[in-house]
């Protein structure tokens, strides 16, 4: 069975142009076992598309794809509650550090928050 590990949704402006519950209709129609919604520095459409995964009987992995200033970009794929938890504030660090819609990241704060 495959499953898609990196999907960027609209909510990555300018570059996802699917909605995540259309990414994951499409996964489910296509027989995929999985599917991940990995944008860009945001959780954003975590929440449709596990809506749209228990709809649609296919399993929903979480992630997000991590911009950072001084390294290369990093996919993220929380395995548990408390990993969940420290993406989401490492998200949230680098988007108070900037003007609202960027995140600005470095790779101490991914270290920080490993």
């Amino acid at each position: 069975m495959y499953s898609e590990l990196q999907t960027t949704s609209n909510f990555t402006f300018l570059r996802g142009a699917s909605h995540p519950e259309e990414l994951v209709q499409r996964a489910a129609e296509l027989g995929y076992e999985a599917i991940a919604i990995t944008d860009r520095n945001t959780l954003a459409g975590i929440v449709r598309a596990h809506a749209a995964a228990k709809k649609h009987g296919i399993r929903f992995i979480p992630a997000c794809r991590v911009d950072v200033q001084d390294g290369p970009s990093l996919l993220a794929y929380p395995t548990n509650i408390h990993a969940y938890a420290r993406l989401s504030h490492l998200l949230t660090v680098g988007n108070l550090r900037t003007e609202k819609g960027k995140c600005e990241l470095f790779r101490a704060d991914v270290y920080a928050h490993a």
